[in-house]
């Protein structure tokens, strides 16, 4: 459902599209569909975006964040799937997070209350 100015689509750039396919789909249960050999959007069960064939943007790029029940397990299943760690667990008012790279160089972040 599209609701007027709240995020539904978030687009990322990626040189190895099947990477990041695999690495989201096995950590966090993304589902994907191909447009052609540059482009495919991805759902995650409540958000749609997608990834773009090319290199990723420069410093502008928004960081996204994502939420978690469980804080390590998400961690460590992205340590398994080939991303890296970018700065560990830390708290913040409100929970704790940590970012990580993806694959293809892109910083996000996951977050948890507790």
């Amino acid at each position: 459902m599209n609701t007027h100015h709240r995020i539904n689509y978030i687009e990322l750039q990626a040189e190895d599209l099947e990477a990041v396919k695999d690495f989201y789909s096995r950590v966090f249960g993304w589902k994907f569909m191909d447009y052609g050999p540059e482009y495919v959007a991805f759902n995650d069960g409540v958000l749609d975006g997608g990834f773009a064939k090319g290199e990723k943007r420069g410093g502008g790029s928004p960081l996204v964040i994502l939420y978690s029940e469980n804080l390590e397990a998400s961690l460590k299943a992205i340590e398994e799937a080939g991303g890296a760690i970018v700065q560990p667990i830390y708290s913040f008012p409100g929970g704790r997070r940590f970012h990580f790279t993806d694959p293809a160089g892109n910083e996000l972040a996951v977050w948890s209350e507790v």
